[in-house]
């Protein structure tokens, strides 16, 4: 079923495609160009039940509409990834949470240690020191095992290298160890308490997830968001954008050796932080949304002091980056490093800056936009090699468009004349219904599902951070290169464990 991505969809409606049908018809989607946006069981009367009904959910970016399939109850199904990698993760998740086993998977191992296992299924469990990884054998080969204790104060994740000499065939990335049940957690939360938990699932952007929550709560209810509150969700997120991006350009800085724009971008990004907090007194926006808009507005005065404060950061991000792109050593040590094909990134999936690096135009800002409100930018900003160089050039281009979209949201905020930035929501939602939302997050697209029971009350709900889709790019990246490059190729993905580990 093809349904636009404005509006949610009544489940009931979508039909129930039997026998091998919903298989092949997910594959033809994918022949045809579609991305999977997400593979989840809907929720049943009886949470025991072997048998559930599968939905797979596709994207097709050159017209932005959204495709939906839906199977019949079944216990197992001829896996999707053999043919479609991007789908590895997706259906490891589902035999996880769900007991569907996909059979035929080359890979299938959970995907989060501590997640809730199915019953039925519990002897099939291992346990994180159990797990079997993949190995290459060979005289001169060794293995390298890397956390899921780090030095640094950053949450666990374990990385297994096969190298031979320096050289590393084979990386593969093991997370999963915290583990929070956030979308179940949601269920049961409060109706007040769930922006709370949304604008936690990944802290770094908040502003991303709780756009993504918000949007499709919206859809869902079928409300239209003010116009302000639209502009004053998008000053927010490019906000968002640029202190990441500003943050991340730094580290790359400091694991190429170049201390300036590492010490200066850790001041600058201070800056673009205090600048959201002029919006609304958190420097990560939270507090700030609430579904049908956001909770405060700005004044004129208040658009200019977050205007000043904006361009001054811009002004000096600009040449502190400008000063790392301009030494030779640091190209030197950028270019052909951790290099991702198009079609290795096609396969997988990847979004975001990701994906743009290796000259995929995957952007949500464009393909799904949140509202009509212009765009400063024509298309999105793209690079072709792949390598660091290609995602930290991506990043300092953004840092140009995102100034510019900001400047001129904050500009129309000041001249127009106050007026509403919340809508009312429907005491009541549909039945049965399902609505999605796409958010191009400063990683990449965040996608949150919505569903109602009969009731019309929140039966299920899905969250998929872009980190979910890009680590395998970053394992990919490493194939080939040495076990040092790892350091700077993991900073220019800087991907999310907590995003995962959902």
């Amino acid at each position: 079923m093809r349904f636009p991505y404005t509006r949610s969809v009544n489940i009931a409606e979508v039909e129930e495609l039997r026998g091998a049908r919903w298989r092949e018809e997910t594959g033809a989607l994918l022949d045809a160009g579609c991305r999977l946006l997400a593979l989840f069981a809907l929720p049943g009367e009886s949470p025991d039940d072997a048998r559930k009904s599968l939905c797979s959910l596709l994207c097709h970016d050159e017209d932005g509409s959204l495709h939906i399939l839906r199977s019949e109850p079944l216990s197992g199904y001829a896996s999707l990834t053999p043919q479609y990698p991007q789908a590895h993760l997706f259906e490891r998740e589902l035999c996880e949470r769900s007991g569907v086993m996909p059979a035929g998977h080359p890979w299938l191992k959970p995907v989060r240690f501590n997640a809730p296992w199915p019953a039925d299924a519990a002897e099939r469990r291992p346990g994180p020191a159990e797990n079997d990884f993949f190995r290459v054998e060979g005289a001169e080969i060794h293995e390298v095992a890397v956390g899921p204790v780090h030095a640094g104060i950053i949450e666990p994740g374990h990385f297994r290298f096969q190298c031979l000499g320096e050289t590393v065939l084979h990386l593969e990335i093991c997370l999963g160890f915290q583990h929070r049940g956030a979308e179940n957690l949601f269920l049961r939360a409060a109706p007040r308490r769930r922006m709370s938990l949304v604008e936690c699932l990944a802290g770094d952007t908040s502003i991303g997830h709780a756009t993504a929550y918000c949007t499709a709560l919206e859809r869902l209810a079928g409300i239209v968001v003010p116009p302000r509150a639209r502009l004053l969700r998008r000053v927010a997120l490019e906000l968002e954008r640029l202190a990441n991006h500003i943050g991340d350009l730094g580290a790359i800085g400091g694991d190429t050796g170049f201390l300036p724009t590492s010490a200066w971008n850790g001041r600058i990004r201070g800056d673009v932080l205090n600048t959201t907090a002029v919006l609304c007194g958190n420097r990560f926006g939270r507090n700030l949304l609430c579904p049908g808009g956001v909770r405060q507005d700005l004044s004129a005065d208040e658009c200019a002091d977050a205007l000043a404060r904006l361009q001054a950061a811009y002004r000096d991000a600009r040449a502190s980056v400008d000063v790392m792109l301009s030494s030779p050593s640091v190209h030197d040590r950028l270019e052909g490093t951790g290099p991702v094909s198009p079609e290795t990134a096609h396969s997988l999936g990847l979004v975001g800056m990701a994906a743009r690096a290796c000259g995929l135009p995957v952007d949500a800002r464009f393909t799904q936009p949140l509202g009509p409100e212009p765009q400063e930018a024509a298309a999105p900003v793209v690079e072709h090699s792949g390598d660091v160089l290609a995602r930290t050039l991506v990043r300092s281009r953004e840092l140009d468009v995102s100034t510019a979209q900001a400047t001129a949201d904050l500009k129309a905020l000041a001249a127009e004349s106050p007026s509403p930035v919340q809508a009312e929501l429907p005491d009541a939602l549909p039945p049965l219904h399902l609505a999605v939302a796409q958010v191009e997050g400063w990683r990449g697209e965040i996608c949150h599902l919505l569903m109602t029971d009969a009731t019309g009350r929140p039966a299920f709900f899905k969250a998929i951070d872009p980190s979910f889709h890009n680590w395998q790019g970053l394992a990919m990246a490493l194939r080939g290169q040495q076990i040092s490059d790892f350091p700077l190729c993991n900073k220019s993905f800087n991907l999310s464990y907590c995003g995962f580990d959902l």
